[in-house]
């Protein structure tokens, strides 16, 4: 698997800039990752990146009204487990992405809203185990930090945020939501082992 762009960033936000943020970098069939922590860090590495798509793990969008905005209500019912951006707990998170999502989106950048573990149920990998999922990113023949040591589960979810972001360029995905509410991507349910083959 390559992508023979810019590159694609994904992102696993932490709600609170004093918590580890996961990020990788793909291109070709490497993948870099680290963990960053301030705002300023971030939109730093992303306009000395200008990738084609950046993927984040966080609500970009708050509900209209109530707890569920209309894509969390979808996803839930298709049989993916999502925390609602209306919940006290998930608000702090929720408000940084949309900040750092809006500042991305000045400097002229796309960002698509993800949710790696339903993209990893999409794709039959494993769920919660991160030594598993890094062993199946190695099969599917990435490089990079991967070959290099085990890696958080904050940069597993941002190598998975980022490879929801290539699977929507190759049109592979699904959209739920509104323009309202926004929208999140999550693969077409297909197994992982038919990217290593290339289908």
């Amino acid at each position: 698997m390559k992508f023979m762009g810019k590159g694609i960033v994904g992102i696993d936000l932490a709600a609170k800039s004093e918590n580890p943020t996961g990020w990788a970098l793909w291109k070709d069939n490497v993948i870099k990752t680290t963990l960053m922590y301030d705002d300023e860090e971030i939109l730093k590495e992303v306009t000395k990146t200008s990738p084609d798509i950046i993927a984040i793990d966080a609500p970009l969008t708050l509900p209209k009204k109530g707890l569920f905005r209309k894509a969390d209500v979808e996803l839930i019912k298709t049989g993916y487990r999502v925390f609602p951006p209306g919940l006290p707990s998930m608000r702090l998170l929720t408000l940084r992405a949309m900040e750092i999502n809006r500042l991305i989106a000045e400097r002229g950048m796309k960002t698509i809203e993800v949710h790696p573990t339903s993209t990893r149920k999409a794709l039959g990998m494993p769920l919660k185990n991160p030594r598993e999922v890094q062993k199946v990113f190695e099969e599917l023949g990435l490089n990079g930090s991967l070959k290099e040591r085990l890696l958080t589960a904050h940069e597993i979810d941002a190598i998975t945020a980022a490879l929801t972001a290539y699977l929507y360029l190759a049109g592979l995905t699904e959209i739920f939501g509104d323009e309202e509410e926004g929208y999140i991507v999550v693969p077409r349910r297909i197994n992982w082992r038919t990217l290593k083959h290339g289908k």
